[in-house]
This record gives structure tokens, C-alpha cells and sequence, in this order.
């Protein structure tokens, strides 16, 4: 093979996985932050996360319009609840997300976007405690799901 069959391969390749990006970003912009929200509290209750607190962030910070915040029962059990919550949104909506902590498997936060979700093992949950940080009293026992 020529160098120039070479390069000639190497541009269709980029022109198809630019094509795939952009269609991939087009599907992901049509969610709303609503829609995003509930995909993600689907996924969590389908993987049987605990626990299960919706945050609304609109008007509150510029981050995100909703955080979410879930425990699982053991290390293995929030590391698989992450993964499979990210190759969904991957392959359902085409969302690209931001994950960090997964090999710990203590705390995952996973970037959306619009919806910051973190998942907790109980005992991490509880010292960290964002649910006081982000809700009054009033409002951390309407937000839970």
C-alpha cells in the first residue's frame, strides 16, 4: 500500500467519525434536562440504587439544572450502577459523560451536563452528607424518589 492510499484512508476514517460525532452530539442536544433526568433515575432504579435524591440546582448554581444523589450497597454494586448508567446515556442518547472514581467505587460522580449524578456507598453518603449542603430540612424529605 501507498503512503498516499494510506492517507486517503486515514481522511474517510476522520470524515465518518466526525460525521458519527456530530449526529451523536445532534441526538444528545435534542434531551432536555427533565428528559435527561428521568433516563438517569430509570437507569438507577433499574440497577436498584438506594436511596434515590433528586436536587433542583436551577436558580441555585450554573453547573447543572439537577443533581442526583444515590448509594449502592458494596464497592462493586456503585462501580456497576456508574458504568451501566453511563453506557446507556452513551448508547440510548449519545451523551458523552464525565466520570470520576469509579476505580474506588466509594464515590462516583458522573457529569451529564445537565444533571450531576453522584453515587455513594451508604457509609461515604453519610459523611459527606450533600444533601444537607444543597436542601433545607423541608426540602430534603420531598426530594427523595
Amino acid at each position: 500500500m501507498k503512503e498516499d492510499d494510506v492517507l486517503s484512508l486515514n481522511q474517510d476514517a476522520a470524515v465518518r467519525v466526525a460525521a458519527s460525532d456530530k449526529a451523536m452530539k445532534a441526538v444528545s442536544e435534542t434531551l432536555t434536562s427533565e428528559q435527561l433526568l428521568q433516563h438517569i433515575l430509570t437507569s438507577l432504579e433499574d440497577d436498584k440504587a438506594e436511596d434515590v435524591v433528586k436536587v433542583d440546582l436551577r436558580g441555585k448554581s450554573e453547573m447543572a439544572d439537577y443533581m442526583v444523589i444515590a448509594s449502592g450497597r458494596s464497592s462493586r454494586q456503585v462501580a456497576s450502577i456508574s458504568e451501566k448508567l453511563v453506557d446507556r446515556l452513551k448508547q440510548e442518547h449519545g451523551r458523552q459523560c464525565k466520570v470520576e472514581g469509579k476505580d474506588a467505587g466509594d464515590w462516583v460522580l458522573i457529569d451529564t451536563g445537565d444533571v450531576i449524578v453522584h453515587v455513594f456507598r451508604p457509609e461515604v453518603r453519610e459523611f459527606y452528607q450533600l444533601e444537607k449542603m444543597w436542601l433545607s430540612p423541608s426540602e430534603q424529605a420531598a426530594a427523595r424518589v
